[in-house]
């Protein structure tokens, strides 16, 4: 299998397993510049062509007003997928840094930038969000709930927003993020680096780390908590069509 119909078979599974995709949905895709946010853009763009529920795809970046961040290459790749882009610019990174001088900032800058991103969507009159969690991004959202909030819970698989009348979707979260990252290597997209003064020191990037030492002596720990959040149908992650989407990944493997 190539790697784009790889990339095609994880988003399809999951949008038919979670009913993600209605037609004539607009999605917005937010694009940080990231190996996810990319890797979703091309995902959905792919799937926009054959699957049986037509949509429309829009791409949506959040500027915080970074100093170096360039998101042009990801403008002339959009262009080359055929979807349409926009940049938000925004003043979250003073905001946070400057004004607020926040310590551990990462909460509020993600609260800010999908309010930032929900917003635009709207205004770009689309009914759904699309976002770049991965199967990576689940086990350990729930495993940093466990252990500093003590609770059983991670993101879910569709969310609907009811203030704002827009739903959240996450079509990559069967995709572990080694093949992410192998698909953003093979075909050379347009990663765009963060120059966010606390990225790579938080505390996801700790629990990272701990998962990945305890799973070399404990091979498949993480798809073992991930079928734990399926099996408990924790925050919405029963499947609602899981013959349909099994039967789609099987379809897509043979593309």
């Amino acid at each position: 299998m190539s790697d784009t119909k790889r990339l095609l078979s994880y988003a399809r599974r999951a949008v038919d397993d979670y009913q993600m995709i209605e037609d004539g949905d607009r999605i917005a895709v937010g694009i940080s510049g990231g190996k996810d946010s990319l890797a979703l853009l091309t995902a959905l763009a792919g799937l926009r062509r054959f699957y049986p529920k037509k949509f429309e795809v829009i791409g949506i970046s959040i500027d915080m007003g970074l100093e170096g961040m360039d998101f042009s290459a990801v403008a002339k790749y959009c262009e080359e997928l055929g979807v349409e882009y926009k940049i938000v610019k925004t003043e979250i990174s003073n905001i946070i840094f400057n004004v607020r001088k926040e310590p551990n900032p990462c909460s509020l800058c993600a609260k800010m930038r999908r309010g930032a991103l929900n917003t635009a969507a709207v205004e770009e009159g689309c009914n759904k969000v699309a976002l770049g969690h991965h199967f990576d991004d689940v086990v350990e959202t729930f495993m940093l709930n466990l252990f500093f909030e003590g609770r059983i819970g991670t993101f879910s698989p569709v969310t609907y927003l009811s203030r704002m009348d827009i739903t959240v979707i996450r079509p990559l979260i069967y995709m572990p993020e080694k093949d992410v990252r192998y698909f953003a290597s093979k075909t050379e997209l347009p990663v765009v680096t963060s120059t966010c003064p606390a990225d790579g020191n938080t505390e996801r990037e700790n629990m990272k780390q701990l998962l990945a030492s305890i799973e070399r002596n404990n091979k498949g720990l993480r798809y073992r908590i991930f079928g734990a959040i399926q099996r408990g149908e924790i925050d919405g992650f029963k499947p609602i069509s899981k013959m349909q989407g099994l039967k789609a990944y099987e379809e897509d493997s043979q593309l």
